[in-house]
């Protein structure tokens, strides 16, 4: 019985032993747990991003329009800020309580640890203002970056601007590499170039104790990667021809679109009224923003590549062209001006050919002549006959590259309209419902060639934007080809233009058509009793073949087209001239385009021409309105 007592204080004794050693365990591995996260503590691992410098922007000549320059943010690390005196910070920094609210809130919903915005774009002198009183305000601190300065006034709606990415571009996964507070492209070339700009962002691991002290790279930086510099954009623009054009319509409406025929580049693009792209760069510029979206004038508002407007006369080359090749009119075909079809521009000549019917721009001409195109006799049944060819019309028309997309390098290209049956017909059902099924049974569509004629002279249904008319006459001046229109001339170092912009795209038209409408053009500017003398560059022995419009504007004063290319026998430049309200073609827009033309083939504009440029700036437009 001893023995069996003596056994059982053994067996507790191991037990004992054995819970000992366990517990000694537990504690040798929390102790060595705690030494670890201490070792954490100490030096974390920090992930920075290299912004890579953003891509330069030049002009044709290769002087720089767009560069970089320093700026600094005011930057906020949630976990650090330790009783913050709020009016005082207010004050120095002069920040509303409610924008520093807000910047704080937003900055803990993105990271306690990381930094984030507050205040940004402050200049040289705005950080020095601030920079003795950061000490008082723990968790806050300046970073410097490169932003976007422009060596140019002009051009706004091309370049675009740059601004911090918002929330909404961070949840888009071609954005997922961006952090808050970096620069993206907005609008313009600089959004629609952003990853040619942006470059190749670079990481660095750097080992940082709990003070924030930079302890070196992380194993030698053997994970780091540099940053790669964005490439450079060279532009086709002619910044003195933009300068000029800008100069012109600064107290109008309008566009001033011209490119060069040979290669599809642009050389002017205004839009009028235009902006300083610096308005969109640095402090309050969303103040600057917000007056500009509000100004009435919308000088916002990109005209050139969305605002649509009915073509007027110039279109009526389009027509004659569509109709010779569908064969319904020839060159010599004429048609008297009979006003009881359609009212006529003006008393003038009889048309027996097309080059007098456009030479007088004769509305009941080319009434007859559309009305020869679409209405063949196909088909015995007159609706749908007017159908088969309103179909043919279209599919020819389009492939001038108009009711499309033309597909220039930047993102808010409008489609403009060329209107089909099926329009019409959409348009229409409801009349055609209405009527008896014996009128139903012979195809009665609700619509006829009295529904449509408008679309003969340019107006009614059909709207093309700025750059699609200036591409028009770059087509007619290539005798029946284009390319693409296009800003970039070529990207970084390379010396040609990207592969898209150097394939032609040829109309269903026959190249050689073309030639029968370019001496009427040419008699429209220099031929006697032409609608457009003011564009006449004929004292400098430059040929110009262009084309007037009036378009009917049911809002006010008609609006003022005309477009052209020259010299009209080796065109070098192709542009469309748009000024809304400014009423007869000849005597607004025309002018417009002649002084253009001028500068950029001769480099100036002569002396006596100042009174036209007065005119064309500061004249009351509509006074010469009558055809």
């Amino acid at each position: 019985m001893q023995y069996l007592e003596g056994r059982r204080y053994v067996v507790m004794a191991i037990f004992m032993l054995v819970g000992l050693l366990f517990a000694g365990r537990l504690f040798y591995l929390q102790v060595l747990d705690d030494s670890y996260k201490a070792a954490a503590d100490r030096n974390t691992l920090q992930r920075k991003v290299q912004i890579p410098f953003r891509g330069l922007i030049y002009d044709r000549r290769d002087s720089v329009l767009v560069q970089n320059t320093p700026v600094y943010d005011l930057v906020v690390v949630p976990r650090e800020v330790k009783s913050l005196d709020s009016a005082k910070f207010c004050r120095v920094m002069q920040l509303s309580i409610e924008d520093l609210r807000l910047g704080l809130r937003l900055a803990k919903k993105y990271s306690r640890v990381k930094p984030s915005p507050l205040l940004l774009n402050l200049s040289t002198t705005e950080l020095a203002s601030i920079q003795d009183y950061l000490d008082d305000f723990p968790g806050f601190h300046t970073q410097m970056r490169m932003a976007r300065a422009y060596k140019t006034e002009n051009l706004a709606h091309a370049l675009g601007y740059v601004g911090s990415i918002t929330p909404a571009f961070l949840e888009k996964p071609k954005y997922a590499k961006y952090q808050p507070g970096e620069n993206v492209g907005i609008s313009g070339l600089e959004a629609y170039y952003e990853p040619t700009l942006m470059g190749q962002r670079g990481v660095q691991y750097r080992l940082v104790n709990v003070r924030g002290i930079d302890k070196g790279p992380f194993r030698g930086g053997e994970f780091d990667t540099l940053a790669v510099a964005g490439q450079d954009l060279h532009l086709s623009i002619d910044a003195e021809l933009q300068a000029y054009g800008e100069e012109l319509l600064a107290g109008r409406r309008g566009y001033i679109v011209a490119l060069d025929p040979r290669t599809g580049e642009l050389l002017c693009f205004v839009s009028a009224p235009h902006f300083q792209p610096q308005a969109l760069t640095g402090k309050g510029m969303g103040n600057r923003y917000m007056d500009l979206q509000n100004n009435p004038n919308r000088p916002l508002f990109d005209r050139p590549l969305q605002a649509k407007y009915p073509p007027g006369s110039v279109f009526k080359l389009v027509n004659e062209l569509v109709a010779m090749q569908l064969g319904a009119v020839g060159p010599g075909t004429g048609f008297p001006c009979n006003w009881s079809l359609v009212k006529c521009t003006h008393r003038h000549e009889y048309p027996s050919n097309v080059t007098i019917a456009i030479k007088n721009s004769c509305n009941p001409y080319f009434y007859q002549v559309m009305h020869a195109a679409v209405q063949r006799h196909q088909v015995a049944n007159a609706s749908e006959d007017l159908h088969l060819g309103l179909a043919q019309w279209s599919k020819l028309v389009k492939s001038f590259g108009l009711g499309d997309k033309l597909g220039v390098d930047m993102g808010h290209e409008n489609s403009g309209l060329i209107p089909t049956p099926e329009r019409y017909d959409k348009k229409y059902s409801k009349q055609v419902g209405q009527v008896s099924a014996k009128r139903r049974s012979r195809s009665y569509r609700g619509w006829n060639f009295k529904t449509i004629y408008s679309l003969s002279i340019g107006q009614g249904e059909i709207e093309l934007t700025g750059l699609q008319t200036a591409n028009l006459m770059a087509t007619i001046a290539n005798r029946g080809f284009y390319y693409t229109p296009h800003f970039v001339r070529h990207v970084g170092k390379a010396t040609q233009p990207l592969p898209e912009y150097r394939q032609r795209h040829y109309t269903g038209v026959d190249t050689t058509l073309f030639k029968y409408i370019i001496p009427g053009m040419c008699e429209v500017v220099d031929g006697r009793g032409g609608t457009a003398r003011l564009a006449s560059l004929r004292q400098f022995g430059i040929a110009v073949a262009g084309k007037t419009g009036t378009v009917q504007n049911s809002q006010g004063d008609d609006h003022s087209t005309f477009a052209a290319f020259a010299p009209a026998n080796d065109p070098k430049i192709a542009i469309a001239v748009f000024i809304e309200n400014g009423g007869f073609g000849g005597s607004a827009a025309a002018p417009a385009a002649g002084l253009m033309m001028e500068k950029y083939l001769r480099g100036k504009v002569v002396n006596y021409h100042h009174r036209m440029e007065d005119w064309i700036k500061y004249g009351n437009l509509t006074i010469h309105a009558k055809h």
